[in-house]
């Protein structure tokens, strides 16, 4: 797992280790939703994008999804490639978060979060190397 390029990002809430796990909750939640919809160009039709409150979550409610996680990946482990890294990455995520200092996601955090449920695939894969050749952005 590389997170290294986190280091790019100039913002200082993506300096702490707060914000780089709601920033990583983003693209394990978003990837693991583009799965939901496999084969399907419209994110909005699954049930994962429907739960969220995009520019009101709190704290409260993305522990409650990243806590979903694992039920998540059981229930859709017929498929899907890669459930492990999925799981390896909101772990990483829940990491960070626990490291950070307590504090509600706010305009900085919900900005955090959005950005790495809407760029999913790219920054995935950008954390685990190389998309295979030939795989669509579904896990």
């Amino acid at each position: 797992m590389r997170l290294d390029f986190l280091e790019e990002f100039k913002d200082p809430y993506m300096r702490t280790p707060l914000g780089q796990g709601v920033f990583l909750a983003g693209v394990a939640l978003g990837y693991l939703a583009r799965f939901q919809v496999e084969g399907e160009k419209d994110l909005t039709s699954a049930p994962l994008f429907k739960q969220l409150e995009f520019g009101r979550m709190n704290m409260k409610s993305l522990k409650k999804l990243l806590a979903r996680i694992p039920k998540l990946l059981a229930a859709y482990k017929e498929g899907m490639k890669y459930g492990g890294l999925i799981s390896a990455l909101a772990a990483e995520a829940n990491g960070l978060i626990l490291k950070g200092e307590e504090q509600e996601l706010g305009v900085d955090g919900n900005f955090a979060f959005t950005t790495g449920f809407a760029s999913a695939p790219t920054y995935f894969w950008k954390i685990f190397g190389k998309k295979p050749e030939g795989d669509d952005d579904t896990a």
